[in-house]
């Protein structure tokens, strides 16, 4: 390798990539402990991952975030899951150990990690969406041991579908909004910047201070259900956390190393 470029590549894969945060969160990581390495963006369509996954091994990669559509697919190019990962049943995380590529998800400590100084508090959770990102948010939240979690999606089975692997409640979409919730995590894509924008994922009438909100959505930051948990006096935690929190594990994988929280939130919010 050049002896003058860096000598670790790193990076993420995803298709559309779009404006993606990773590389300014690691470079600058990199950076603030002086670590020689670069962490690039590869968009990479769907039926390129098994080349992408080729090049993986031999060029070589230390390590790669791993992004929509491929969480999945990069499942059958590994050679190892971590227990979490297996749990998640997804990936978002791969690093090397020894000759193995090894598959990781901290999308679930995204979900945990910010919740952890107030999870004493919280009895019964609501979560909301059973896609991907739902399946990382129970995780998260049973790691916090969360006694009562209730999910509750539009499609009622994919919701019934996850309650029963992985040992929560279900509640009807239409009865979402029938009692308190300590914490509400919102998992879907409802008030994402575009055609869902103005929609609310959650009926709010029973919700106070008592009650945490946590939107997974960062754009944008100021979601319909954010403005209206802050009018109801609820805590919020916008979807910031969750990128912030799931790439200081990544760096802390990939490096041994902590990112100072303060200033890489600081730097994303600048971004934005």
């Amino acid at each position: 390798m050049n002896t003058f470029g860096p000598e670790k590549l790193y990076g993420i894969i995803g298709h559309p990539l779009g404006h993606t945060m990773s590389p300014l969160l690691h470079n600058w990581g990199f950076g603030e402990f002086g670590i020689p390495a670069v962490y690039m963006a590869w968009p990479t369509e769907p039926d390129k991952v098994a080349s992408f996954m080729q090049t993986f091994r031999n060029l070589p990669i230390s390590g790669a975030s791993v992004t929509i559509p491929h969480k999945l697919s990069v499942m059958n190019y590994i050679d190892q899951l971590t227990e979490r990962a297996e749990a998640v049943g997804a990936v978002n995380t791969l690093y090397w150990r020894g000759d193995k590529i090894v598959g990781d998800n901290t999308d679930a400590a995204g979900v945990s990690e910010p919740l952890r100084s107030c999870c004493s508090q919280v009895e019964k959770a609501l979560l909301i969406g059973a896609g991907g990102a739902a399946r990382a948010a129970i995780f998260g939240l049973k790691s916090l041991d969360i006694k009562n979690i209730y999910i509750t999606n539009r499609t009622r089975s994919k919701a019934d579908d996850l309650a029963s692997e992985f040992g929560i409640s279900t509640i009807d979409w239409e009865d979402r909004g029938d009692q308190h919730f300590d914490l509400i995590v919102n998992s879907t894509a409802l008030g994402m910047s575009g055609k869902n924008e103005k929609i609310n994922p959650m009926i709010m009438d029973h919700q106070d201070s008592k009650t945490t909100v946590y939107d997974l959505v960062y754009n944008p930051m100021e979601t319909v259900l954010i403005k209206e948990a802050r009018a109801k006096g609820c805590r919020v935690m916008h979807g910031i956390e969750m990128f912030l929190h799931q790439g200081m594990e990544q760096f802390r994988i990939w490096t041994g190393k902590d990112l100072d929280a303060l200033k890489a939130r600081e730097l994303l919010l600048a971004h934005l």
